[in-house]
């Protein structure tokens, strides 16, 4: 708990905000270790807090065809290697609650995906780790939901938890990002992140040949809503990033190409120093007279 403690303030703490970052999934070892070279060099350039993330297992896939990545015992070896290699902390999801106590061994912030937002068995078993807790709010929530679910951890004994928005349903296969949510937000006291990844899905838009459909995405609207979110002022990003996005064998519509990555940082740096997003402004109703 105690280095949990020392991340957490770290983290709120960051000037202007901080980023976790990484592949979608670990498709190999080999390619996770370069991802985690490259990007921590991109933010340690720019000057961001980096939580390099990536999965073991996307069990929310929309076919059961789907790439779903190592599986737990092997991923989280890999992640080990990652954290040991390059000195830096690890973010990862979990879906189940015996996945939590392994998990927590290795990452320092565990994530729960927005689907599960509210399972509360998952939430507090994932507290009880001691670890952070990064709950992303579901594409089916109010933003009032995630004071709750955060609560949740807090009572199983944890302070250590912030809330992201990803999104919300927009019909059948489409999302949109409200920026109300990213103020509205701050009501669950703790760090506010943006997925400004996910948060362009299209869940199951993408018609593939033969038959059958995919998540497809618009990756090139992740500029605008990260623009969006750091002029709002959020305490983080989230932001999935791979070297081919192209052939990436999950969510590769919505994944941030690396060799854009320092440049759209750089940027985004610029504008949360430029806005005073975190700054309450306060509004005098009183009669006003020239």
């Amino acid at each position: 708990m105690e280095s949990s403690a020392l991340l957490f303030n770290q983290l709120k703490a960051a000037d202007p905000f901080f980023l976790l970052a990484g592949p979608n999934v670990i498709e190999s070892e080999e390619h996770v270790l370069y991802m985690a070279k490259h990007i921590k060099s991109v933010a340690a350039k720019v000057g961001l807090p980096l939580v390099f993330k990536s999965s073991f297992d996307k069990a929310n896939r929309t076919s059961s065809k789907s790439f779903r990545g190592p599986g737990m015992a092997e991923g989280l070896k890999i992640l080990e290697k990652v954290k040991a290699t390059y000195d830096i902390p690890i973010v990862t999801d979990v879906h189940e609650t015996i996945q939590c106590e392994a998990v927590g061994r290795v990452a320092d912030i565990i994530q729960i995906p927005a689907f599960l937002c509210r399972q509360t068995d998952l939430l507090v078993a994932a507290a009880k780790t001691g670890k952070i807790i990064n709950i992303k709010k579901g594409q089916f929530c109010a933003s009032s939901v995630m004071a709750n679910s955060a609560e949740k951890i807090r009572l199983a004994g944890n302070p250590h938890v912030m809330v992201c928005e990803r999104g919300t349903m927009f019909g059948y296969n489409d999302l949109i990002v409200d920026p109300r949510n990213l103020e509205w937000m701050r009501e669950a006291n703790c760090p506010v992140v943006a997925d400004v990844t996910h948060a362009l899905q299209q869940p199951a838009g993408r018609k593939l040949e033969g038959g059958g459909v995919a998540s497809g995405g618009l990756r090139e609207l992740i500029p605008c809503i990260a623009r969006t979110a750091v002029a709002v002022g959020v305490d983080g990003l989230f932001m999935e990033v791979h070297s081919d996005p192209l052939n990436s064998p999950v969510d590769g519509p919505t994944q941030w190409p690396l060799r854009h990555l320092e440049e759209l940082l750089e940027e985004l740096v610029a504008i949360a120093r430029a806005s005073k997003g975190k700054q309450q402004l306060k509004i005098d109703l009183t009669p006003y007279h020239l």
